[in-house]
């Protein structure tokens, strides 16, 4: 049997696509683009989406609008009223978190725990109690937040690493709804270069959680990021408030022309590239004389 022959033999039920054919699969198009039409026509749109609808907290007798009428930043966003609601877990409330936040003896002060770069644990902390977004009822709550000054703590020696990861299990273990949305809903702040690896099992207890840090994926000495830009958030570092308030302040900037440096590398190198290369940048250039 030849190749043409078993080719036909093999395919006995095809049929050719005649002119038939083709004009009905053209009236086909035709009527499914109609009654597409048509149907669009006979419902009204859910929603206008070049339209900038305001959002129902806005006071449209203050609102902003520009020529047009549209709403201006941040109206035409959450709006300057935004609804939100946050918990902040008293310290009382669940057994271990004081431990977090004065250390196992409970000798760590606040005070102490202001200043540095972990002082910014604190100051957030301090901001949601006073925030007019904060709620008493959990079951209102759009978000909760955890305070701790681990950090603190753990540099001032009121806990090891092995005391913080077992407080931090404990702690969680005694919060229903952490459990209710996996920890989604559910903030944590860790102001240092180790980022949420100072909690050792963050991978399997908070890893869906909002991080609040200011190192981002530059977290040190770790082969994973314990950072997610899908969920997380990147803070500016804590600056002593002596720095930056009105009036006197602990440091008084010189004016260019009695600066003695251009520049001033503070922190450890590491065997980080970036860091390394500054270095040696550095040393191609002499002391500046006064």
């Amino acid at each position: 049997m030849s190749n043409k022959t078993r080719s036909v033999s093999a395919h006995p039920n095809n049929t050719p696509c005649t002119r038939t054919h083709q004009i009905g699969a053209l009236l086909l198009v035709t009527a499914t683009f109609f009654f597409t039409r048509l149907f669009d026509q006979s419902f009204p749109p859910p929603c206008n989406l070049d339209q900038e609808r305001p959002s129902p907290n806005v006071n449209l007798q203050v609102a902003k609008t520009d020529g047009g009428g549209h709403l201006l930043w941040p109206e035409r966003g959450y709006g300057s009223l935004l609804s939100l609601k946050i918990y902040v877990y008293d310290e009382n409330e669940i057994n271990g978190l004081k431990h977090l936040l004065y250390g196992r003896d409970g000798t760590v002060s606040t005070n102490a725990c202001l200043k540095g770069q972990w002082g910014s644990q604190v100051k957030i902390h301090k901001l949601l109690l006073e925030s007019r977004f904060r709620t008493r009822k959990k079951e209102e709550a759009d978000l909760f937040f955890v305070p701790s000054y681990v950090k603190c703590v753990r540099m001032l020696g009121g806990l090891n690493d092995k005391e913080i990861n077992r407080t931090y299990v404990k702690v969680l273990s005694q919060m229903p709804y952490f459990r209710r949305s996996g920890g989604r809903d559910h903030i944590f702040v860790f102001p240092s270069g180790a980022g949420a690896h100072l909690f050792k099992s963050w991978a399997t207890y908070i890893n869906r959680s909002i991080i609040l840090t200011p190192e981002g994926d530059r977290t040190d000495k770790r082969d994973t990021s314990a950072f997610n830009t899908w969920k997380d958030i990147i803070i500016p570092g804590n600056v002593d408030d002596g720095m930056t308030k009105a009036g006197a302040t602990v440091v008084q900037p010189l004016p260019l022309s009695k600066r003695t440096y251009l520049a001033n590398y503070l922190g450890r190198a590491q065997n980080k590239v970036g860091r390394l290369k500054l270095i040696e940048l550095a040393k191609k250039y002499g002391d500046k004389s006064p």
